[in-house]
């Protein structure tokens, strides 16, 4: 069984000005390593802002790339001088003048970019206006945990956190700019019925509406970031806690194995009133 694994839930102020996220996001990377989390956990657009005109206050906003690149660049070099993990949201560049992904990049405690994750399922807003889909999951492996990552309205389709569940993941890294409180509602039910951790990270601005928190494999919020601001939860994630001996030991493998259906098979009869429907 691997060893708890610390993490940092960042709650930070997200502008459309990639300089300012990123002194913003770095600050927290220090004081996320300096409470010795392995990896930090950022919101959607947390780098970049979010480009679309859904956010009234990005209305009009054109990405200059130079300084996205720049910044995710330091954001690079610090992850390797503090050597944490860091999954933060974005704008991807493609090219040809194909619309950018809305992403979610994975920067490895070496500094490297080692994966990212695209936003399969858009808003209306956003799949006619200003991003391209992406095309599939993503899982990445931190010190032998399992880690899956999802963004904003992804948590209105059960099928994604379905296909997480079935890829064996311990928590989802759910990334949101969104003010709506359901979202939570929604994840803690995922939570609950998956069996694994839930880390939601949201902008300081939404924060009012529905804080950053670690959502237990019971459904249970354990930690909650504040309403009023930026903030920082720091957490483990811990497979021995006794209080998750239920959801991650009886109802998380007894569910696998009610998804595989041969228990079931096995025991059903060719009788005759179990065929006949309208018997009484």
């Amino acid at each position: 069984m691997s060893a708890p694994l610390r993490i940092a839930i960042g709650q930070t102020r997200v502008t459309t000005d990639p300089e300012r996220n990123g002194a913003a996001i770095r600050a927290a990377m220090r004081d996320a390593a300096g409470a010795g989390a392995r990896l930090i956990h950022l919101p959607e657009g947390a780098h970049t802002g979010y480009i679309g005109p859904a956010k009234s206050h990005f209305t009009g906003w054109h990405i200059d790339w130079t300084p996205v690149t720049e910044q995710l660049e330091h954001t690079m070099t610090l992850a390797a001088e503090l050597g944490i993990w860091v999954v933060v949201g974005g704008n991807h560049r493609l090219s040809n003048g194909h619309r950018p992904h809305n992403s979610l990049w994975v920067i490895n405690d070496r500094g490297q970019m080692v994966d990212r994750y695209d936003k399969r399922y858009l808003s209306h807003n956003e799949v006619n206006g200003f991003y391209t889909p992406g095309t599939r999951a993503c899982v990445v492996e931190v010190d032998g945990w399992r880690l899956g990552l999802l963004i904003c309205i992804e948590v209105n389709f059960p099928e994604l956190w379905t296909e997480l569940g079935g890829l064996e993941v311990d928590t989802v890294l759910f990334s949101t700019f969104s003010e709506d409180p359901i979202f939570e509602v929604i994840a803690r039910g995922y939570a609950a019925t998956h069996g694994f951790w839930i880390s939601t990270a949201l902008p300081a601005q939404c924060a009012a509406s529905m804080p950053s928190s670690l959502i237990g494999p019971h459904g249970t919020v354990l930690h909650q970031a504040a309403s009023d601001g930026e903030d920082l939860i720091i957490a483990d994630l811990d497979r021995a806690d006794p209080a998750l001996d239920i959801a991650l030991n009886k109802a998380r493998p007894w569910r696998r194995t009610a998804r595989a259906g041969d228990i079931y098979a096995a025991r059903r009869v060719d009788d005759p009133r179990s065929t006949d429907r309208t018997c009484i």
